[in-house]
């Protein structure tokens, strides 16, 4: 169905019912203001997720609005350091908001504990988190909140993947607009913001103020000793120094990206894309991959076969909604090496240069190659294979496909529960954002409804999915 578009967020769902009918509770992970986080088991799957529980009868209705935000946003993005997000129940009592767990603790705990980092672990750190910004920021999302408690680490693991989390106070920006709202203030807090007149760099002068406090454990700006000026006003003038003894031993990289972030002049400041290759990067050490296992999820990049719709949809949901961290590991490990630019994306150029490094230019056409694989696996349409899209494509089929996974993936077509799935029920899943009309939808029933009835059966759905796995 050529012109119709797959993206992960099209199973982020929104429903009203008890998340105890799929979900069973568990321990408390923290409290925030009005909220609570705990952690939570999926029944069908046994997978651990959290769940932010927010009660109705302590929000008011900016705070609900705030709530439903988060979700919109969240759907945008599809990014390895941005948290994810799985569905949303709204009961009588409760807002619930389903994402994945992390269990490192913040950032800022770590900032805690270790005092400073190196450059190179802090540079590591700076990466994911201005790679995460740069997809925010090319999907017009603004974060408008970013500090280190905002920055969660998935596990305790010494190589644990940063998550940028606490989108409920980010807002949807079209290029070259700018926005007014005042935000609560803080030590990250970027001097035009203070003025309420702002846009998405605001952010980078944010992630400046944490890479300065990732090399010695202090805030550039403070409040004076002796009372002369609050940390607003030398925020707002730009004033902060590199104190010996804690800067001598800081290179002169370093220092120069945190100067060229803590900016006032939002025009001369940096952009995320343009962080990202500032030079202080190129000594940033990355773990070498073993490129035998690469080549092996490569393989399965190029082998990869959807030949229906619903299929590619439902592998989509699968790999974004029910695949494991350790499933994925492997496949973002390669995902972050193809990825040169730290977009978070793989576009044709860098699967191109992938390939060649990868295999050698060991066949006569690798772009031919490249573009057929962008073809299949490119759902979205796009122009480039996002995070999801790459899972759903090399991880490994045998062990996606259980059958609770696949009883999931159905569940999520059949949303009546009547045990098929129409054209209708594909419509409201699929068609939020396509213009096409229902004589697709149809058709998209008639290639695998095996036994002629208009609808697809658990058996046919089964048989589907599991054609290219042998």
């Amino acid at each position: 169905m050529q012109g119709l578009r797959i993206a992960q967020g099209d199973f982020v769902v929104e429903q009203n019912g008890k998340i105890t009918d799929n979900y069973t509770l568990g321990s408390l992970l923290g409290r925030g203001d009005y909220s609570s986080v705990r952690l939570c088991t999926h029944k069908a799957t046994g997978l651990k997720r959290a769940v932010k529980i927010l009660p109705r009868s302590r929000m008011a209705n900016e705070e609900i609005s705030a709530c439903l935000n988060e979700v919109s946003i969240l759907r945008a993005l599809d990014h390895p350091n941005i948290i994810r997000i799985y569905e949303c129940y709204q009961g009588d009592k409760n807002y619930n908001l389903i994402t994945e767990l992390c269990t490192g603790g913040e950032l800022y705990e770590k900032i805690i504990s270790s005092s400073h980092f190196s450059e190179a672990v802090a540079a590591g750190y700076m990466i994911q988190l201005l790679s995460a910004l740069a997809h925010c920021h090319e999907r017009g999302v603004v974060h408008r909140q970013l500090r280190p408690e905002k920055l969660l680490l998935d596990t305790s693991d010494q190589d644990a993947f940063l998550k940028l989390v606490g989108f409920e106070s980010a807002r949807f920006l079209n290029h070259g607009d700018t926005l007014f709202e005042g935000v609560a203030k803080s030590y990250y807090i970027a001097p035009e913001v203070i003025n309420r007149n702002y846009n998405e760099k605001s952010d980078l002068w944010s992630a400046g103020v944490i890479l300065y406090i990732l090399l010695t454990g202090s805030p550039p700006f403070r409040e004076s000793s002796r009372g002369s000026e609050t940390y607003e006003q030398k925020i707002l003038k730009g004033e902060y120094t590199f104190p010996s003894p804690d800067w001598d031993s800081i290179s002169a990289e370093a220092k120069d990206l945190i100067t060229k972030l803590l900016t006032v002049e939002v025009d001369k400041r940096l952009s995320a894309r343009e962080a990202l290759e500032h030079p202080w990067f190129s000594n940033a050490n990355r773990e070498p991959i073993n490129s035998e296992v690469a080549r092996s999820i490569f393989s399965n990049l190029q082998s990869f076969r959807a030949e229906r719709l619903l299929e590619k949809a439902a592998y989509t949901f699968i790999a974004s909604q029910l695949s494991t961290k350790r499933e994925k590991e492997e496949m973002i490990e390669v995902f972050k090496s193809l990825d040169s630019d730290n977009s978070g994306t793989l576009s044709r150029s860098e699967l191109i240069e992938g390939y060649q490094r990868l295999f050698g230019d060991t066949t006569e056409d690798v772009e031919a190659e490249v573009d057929r694989i962008m073809q299949q696996v490119d759902t979205n349409q796009s122009g480039e294979i996002d995070y999801s899209e790459f899972i759903a494509a090399t991880i490994q089929k045998s062990q996606l496909l259980s059958r609770e996974r696949l009883e999931a993936a159905f569940k999520a077509f059949d949303l009546d529960g009547n045990g098929t799935i129409s054209a209708d029920e594909l419509k409201t899943i699929l068609g939020k954002n396509q213009d096409c009309n229902d004589s697709v939808w149809q058709s998209i029933i008639s290639e695998v409804d095996q036994n002629g009835d208009g609808v697809i059966d658990f058996g046919e759905f089964t048989e589907m999915m599991l054609k290219h796995t042998n």
